[in-house]
């Protein structure tokens, strides 16, 4: 077990000052600033004497909030989450740093998650109608937020269009006939066969025809060789790109053509480059679950992002490093290797590291509810390059319990004592699990709080543009087990970032090193506790993050 500070031991220090405006409303424009703040609570005074003006870049690296709108916030009071609900909780996206959001899929289904689509062109009824998405939309693109949305390419619902004409015309041919595509197009939507190849074939009742469903009989899997099936996605881009949507998060994007990374990677190349050319800035993140190496191989698609698997759920680089079974210097070199590797595919990449998703069980239970592992967690993750995502409900550490899928998307934990706009939990999901930390209301108010260290943590990214985009350098001499410290340079302009990931305080010496001329530009501690910088020699507290210039 790591050692831990007696909580005793915070009355009295210093803490980090709370933010209490972001001013990031940076549409349109290429950065924007804002002066320090200082703050009082709780009837204690404390400062933070390393803020600094915000530089947000008005590019695709971003700071994404994944949403599941069903269980973030009811605006109605029909106990399901909403479109205006996200709308009305902008302020509080906005104000923790976030730039970005990623709605989990919002299109009519017969699921309450919604990965089973209907119509691709329009809202489900539950989360509300087309005006609300472009009100949000609208409101998100005020405060300088950026809006991507799930696209569910790999398969559609057995309730869509495409499939009830196809499986309707499948049961009109004669037997030992065979399909004619001038007659009914939409039986190349699909993989139909007179065999059934594998177990994910599914009969198509009525018939000796069998169609291939590799997640569920309900999700019948689409053709994406097929020119129809492309011209249709073509034009629900444009439907959406119209709408004001800025990206696609592009759901099982290997398993478009199983096990064949060519043809997905094509795919996906066809795509985002009809998409470029709707809005040149268009932003493409896709779900490859897979190792470094096959993530790698995905990025010779030319799109933007794939998901770094390799960093999160309990076995990733970000966790282990947290939790201490895995050291710093390990952490800096993996996040060198990913430079070079995914970079030898795509020089333009932008990698998409998280600690935990919607499929994933939460980092608070990976963590095993240790508010100092999952700060540190955090903060780790916010020194990654590339656009973090970060799960609705992470920030407070909300949990999750067991493998079912409902229990990893309960209602978000707004207050314990007002149920204003909490939701109902998913049909199905467990009774009885309960958070092992404040809501959001009480964490909100709490300096030391998970909720503030995030803050704290996504300012630092919005003080340094480096930080997302910079070119990675080890500073060998400084990386030893639990000690680490990198350079990130981009546009002429280089920080220093050096890690604390071990429980016991150290003292750095910088003489020598690259680091040596540069200042303290801020930092991360877990409750407030001051680093510093004397003759060369800086002091870092247990599993601190100091940012040097």
């Amino acid at each position: 077990m790591k050692k831990r500070l007696l909580s005793g031991l915070l009355v009295g220090t210093l803490l980090f000052g709370l933010v209490t405006g972001c001013g990031q409303n940076n549409a349109g424009n290429g950065t924007s600033v804002e002066t320090a703040t200082e703050t009082q609570s709780a009837g204690d005074s404390f400062t933070y004497d390393y803020e600094q003006d915000l530089n947000i870049v008005d590019d695709n690296y971003r700071n994404y909030y994944e949403i599941f709108v069903y269980s973030f916030y009811d605006s109605d009071g029909d106990g399901i989450g909403d479109l205006n609900g996200v709308t009305e909780k902008l302020d509080y996206v906005q104000e923790m740093g976030f730039n970005g959001i990623w709605l989990m899929p919002i299109m009519p289904s017969t699921t309450y998650h919604k990965y089973d689509v209907i119509d691709y062109c329009d809202i489900d009824s539950q989360y509300g109608t087309m005006a609300d998405f472009e009100k949000l939309v609208e409101e998100c693109h005020n405060r300088g937020i950026r809006v991507v949305i799930d696209m569910v390419m790999n398969h559609s619902s057995s309730s869509n269009q495409w499939f009830l004409e196809a499986c309707s015309y499948l049961r009109g041919l004669e037997e030992g006939q065979e399909p004619n595509l001038e007659e009914c197009p939409y039986v190349g939507y699909y993989n139909f066969s007179q065999e059934r190849v594998d177990n994910t074939y599914y009969t198509v009742s009525g018939t000796t025809w069998y169609y291939e469903g590799s997640f569920w009989s309900e999700m019948p899997d689409l053709n994406l060789e097929n020119e129809a099936v492309r011209g249709e996605f073509e034009q629900i881009a444009d439907f959406w790109i119209a709408k004001g949507v800025d990206g696609f998060r592009m759901d099982a994007a290997m398993h478009y053509e199983e096990g064949d990374v060519e043809s997905n990677t094509e795919i996906l190349n066809w795509l985002y480059s009809y998409c470029l050319e709707q809005n040149p800035d268009f932003y493409m993140v896709s779900e490859v679950w897979a190792n470094k190496s096959t993530i790698a191989d995905y990025y010779a698609s030319e799109t933007p992002s794939m998901f770094n698997f390799a960093t999160s759920s309990a076995e990733g680089i970000l966790v282990k490093t947290a939790r201490g079974t895995g050291g710093a210097e390990k952490l800096v070199n993996t996040m060198v290797e990913y430079q070079e590797l995914y970079g030898a595919q795509n020089p333009n990449y932008i990698d998409a590291p998280f600690l935990t998703n919607h499929d994933q069980v939460r980092v608070a239970n990976n963590l095993s509810n240790d508010e100092n592992d999952l700060k540190m967690a955090a903060g780790l993750l916010m020194m990654m390059n590339g656009s973090p995502f970060v799960y609705y409900g992470e920030e407070i550490g909300m949990c999750s319990s067991g493998k079912k899928d409902e229990n990893k998307r309960l209602p978000m934990f707004w207050s314990a004592t007002d149920e204003t706009g909490i939701t109902n939990k998913p049909s199905g999901a467990d009774s009885g699990i309960e958070s092992s930390f404040p809501a959001w209301d009480e964490q909100r108010t709490d300096a030391a709080s998970l909720l503030n260290y995030y803050k704290r943590a996504i300012r630092l990214r919005n003080e340094n543009p480096e930080i997302a985009r910079g070119t990675i350098s080890v500073v060998e001499s400084l990386c030893e087990d639990d000690q680490a410290a990198i350079t990130k340079t981009y546009e002429g302009s280089t920080i220093g970032i050096v890690y604390n990931t071990s429980d016991e305080e150290m003292t750095i010496t910088l003489t020598g090193t690259e680091l040596a001329d540069m200042e303290i530009r801020g930092y991360l501690t877990l409750n407030g506790e001051e680093i510093t910088l004397k003759d060369g020699t800086l002091t870092m507290p247990g599993q601190s993050i100091c940012i040097l210039k």
